[in-house]
């Protein structure tokens, strides 16, 4: 699916399909933690069927695969947002669907209104403008709120830079001419770095969320288990263990690595999730034996969409519950419940 978008893909779109921040150590390192870890597998398990079925925050998935939000979905298919959904949708898997996307989140919805759905919200200049998306997410039927605070500013996208700006011109936000991207760049004043006052949002941001939604908040973008503490303790339910696809911040850790601090700093208080670096069923299970309950996939799913549209997307996440089921039958696990700890150990050990 990969090579099937790269061709159908302009030079620019492609860069920013495939681009991360700075010298992109911390996108190649996504791929490479995984290899980082090997599998022990239990044999003679007598194991005739492998369930994936569960649920994530009461709502019930075919599998802990899901997909990841990822903005302007229009620059590889004409379905767009439309599209995945359909193809998350049939596959029974949980979708979130960006801010930033190249549809309306109503029209988004309507494309595919019996597949589960959580709306990923940036946050707006005008605390007014972000209480009006996540209005119009509660009754379009999104069920839960991802906040992704990894992203005050964009990081700084060499690879785009140098192959060539994606977008050409403005991207229509299918939300609305208000609606924005993460801050831009500082500017220099006085000697000092200055950022945008948008930028500049600190946990209490939670508590404000809280007050105008009844939807479970999620945040996404967490690394360590000091914030990931500080988001349970102000009221999340869920947290995603990401880098943001190596888009932000070159050199941070990976989502894979941080999972098992995070998941020890919140227990069972809160449901934990990662996305990064992950492209086969193998992965996933490794990802969930180190604690993580669900997965996230994001630049497979634009692939697959550019490939096929919503048959593509489809397509690959039925792949990836069907490897992540031979995965666990070859390591003698036969549902969810029964992959702990010791199914992983390092190899670096």
């Amino acid at each position: 699916m990969r090579g099937v978008a790269q061709k159908r893909l302009s030079p620019e779109v492609w860069a920013y399909v495939e681009g991360g921040a700075g010298e992109e150590r911390t996108l190649e390192e996504n791929r490479a933690a995984f290899h980082r870890w090997c599998l022990r597998p239990r044999q003679l398990a007598g194991i005739r069927t492998v369930d994936l079925r569960t649920t994530l925050l009461g709502t019930a998935v075919s599998s802990p695969v899901y997909v990841s939000p990822t903005a302007y979905q229009g620059l590889v298919h004409p379905t767009a947002e439309a599209g995945t959904a359909r193809g998350a949708g049939a596959a029974g898997v949980l979708a979130m669907f960006s801010t930033l996307s190249s549809l309306s989140l109503e029209a988004i919805a309507a494309a595919a209104p019996s597949g589960p759905k959580w709306f990923q919200l940036y946050l707006q200049p005008e605390f007014q403008t972000t209480q009006e998306l996540i209005e119009r997410a509660e009754k379009a039927g999104y069920t839960a709120l991802v906040l992704t605070v990894d992203a005050p500013v964009l990081g700084p996208r060499d690879r785009q830079t140098r192959d060539g700006v994606a977008i050409r011109s403005p991207v229509p936000i299918g939300n609305g001419p208000r609606i924005l991207p993460p801050a831009r760049a500082p500017e220099l004043r006085n000697g000092a770095y200055e950022f945008p006052e948008d930028a500049t949002v600190t946990w209490e941001i939670l508590g404000q969320l809280r007050e105008v939604t009844s939807l479970p908040l999620v945040v996404k973008g967490i690394l360590t288990a000091e914030d990931a503490r500080r988001a349970v303790d102000a009221g999340a339910r869920a947290v995603i263990v990401s880098n943001h696809g190596g888009r932000q911040l070159d050199g941070a850790m990976t989502g894979l690595e941080a999972v098992p601090e995070v998941v020890e700093a919140v227990g069972a208080e809160a449901e934990v999730y990662m996305d990064g670096g992950v492209r086969r069923g193998s992965d996933v299970l490794t990802a969930l034996a180190l604690g993580a309950k669900a997965v996230g996939i994001g630049r497979p799913v634009l692939w697959a969409l550019a490939a096929g549209g919503g048959a593509g997307v489809e397509r690959l996440l039925s792949l990836l519950n069907l490897e992540l089921a031979v995965s666990m039958m070859l390591a003698g696990r036969r549902s969810l419940t029964e992959i702990d700890r010791g199914l992983v150990a390092s190899r670096d050990d």
